[in-house]
């Protein structure tokens, strides 16, 4: 097949590109230019050009022609405008699940010539055509694996995605990239989030969004217990960073209006919930699920819960789960499974 291929100069995407190429086909690499490298410039080198040094390096190894694509201004107006108003609005936004949905599987495909069949990406996800569906199904890899930030495609989308480490752990993928001697073999995985490269939220966020100094109260006495530089800067669970003795302190709650972050420490598990609404859905099979007993995810990584999902209408569900959670927050993405199919996510209200 005719495969345009996603490179971010990581050990995933690289070792995707290769057992592509090993299987024959007829291969290009994109690297996509999305990293606000100009707005932070005054913070030095800019991370992308070490990581498109990585990814041509791969390239001129595998002998594959490789193409970067600015997608800056599409970002901004679609991820990146996101992300700031649900921050000013006190919630908790995931911009990766948009920079996929939007960006690498939305608006990347307008900007390749339509004869590529697939577009190729290093996420530790699988498809599969059933019933005449795209089906997103786990990776094997319950650490790794990514269909959490990959909840939110459409079948269009998924018909032209290919994942072709999906079916491989980490520690699998890690071993093909030495047997191959890739330049990126030993590369650390990139934490954070992708438009952010190595610039630190919190320094995102004060560009943006400056400081305004407000009060931190101990929920359960009403006490001031020191000060901060802006609600935004705060999630709700957040354990680290709040610069207080005597811990260890939770954010349970923000006042938006009032700029007030709210902490606590006793009787934290009644801080816990295990019911919340969510809407905004996206289904990947084009339709709510069958079935109410369902696994969830509220955050990427292993952990699931067993929940109940009681439909208020098409638009919201209330969700029911087994365990309490401490960290669920407004702007959150739930994602729903049956057993290691991935049906969908919605946004928590």
């Amino acid at each position: 097949m005719k495969i345009a291929v996603l490179l971010s100069g990581g050990v995933d995407s690289s070792v995707a590109l290769r057992l592509l190429k090993d299987k024959g086909h007829d291969l290009t690499a994109y690297y996509l230019k999305i990293w606000l490298q100009d707005e932070f410039s005054f913070l030095g080198e800019c991370p992308w050009e070490e990581d498109l040094r990585f990814a041509r390096g791969v390239c001129e190894q595998a002998g594959i022609p490789i193409e970067v694509i600015p997608l800056q201004t599409e970002y901004w107006e679609t991820v990146v405008t996101y992300t700031i108003s649900e921050i000013k609005e006190g919630r908790t936004p995931n911009p990766d699940i948009f920079c996929n949905s939007l960006i690498k599987f939305g608006q990347f495909y307008d900007k390749i010539d339509p004869s590529f069949e697939k577009v190729a990406s290093g996420h530790y996800a699988n498809v599969k055509l059933h019933n005449n569906k795209y089906e997103l199904i786990m990776s094997p890899d319950p650490v790794k694996d990514q269909t959490y930030f990959l909840a939110y495609l459409t079948q269009n989308q998924l018909s032209r995605a290919i994942f072709p480490i999906g079916e491989f752990k980490k520690s699998e993928v890690r071993k093909f990239a030495h047997q191959f001697l890739l330049p990126t073999m030993d590369r650390r995985d990139s934490q954070g989030i992708c438009f952010l490269g190595q610039i630190k939220f919190d320094e995102f966020i004060k560009h943006h969004l400056g400081e305004i100094r407000g009060d931190i109260v101990d929920m359960d006495t009403g006490k001031k217990l020191g000060r901060h530089n802006g609600y935004y800067y705060y999630t709700i669970g957040q354990r680290s960073g709040l610069g207080l003795s005597g811990g260890p302190w939770y954010v349970v709650k923000k006042d938006v209006k009032e700029n007030i972050v709210f902490i606590s420490k006793e009787n934290l598990y009644k801080r816990e919930k295990n019911t919340f609404s969510v809407g905004k859905f996206n289904w990947i099979l084009e339709e709510k699920p069958s079935v109410n007993n369902l696994k969830v995810k509220i955050r990427h990584g292993a952990k699931m819960y067993n929940c109940i999902l009681d439909f208020k209408d098409e638009n919201e569900a209330e969700v029911k789960l087994d365990k309490p959670d401490q960290g669920i927050a407004p702007g959150q993405f739930a994602v729903f499974y049956q057993d290691n199919l991935c049906l969908g996510s919605g946004v928590i209200l």
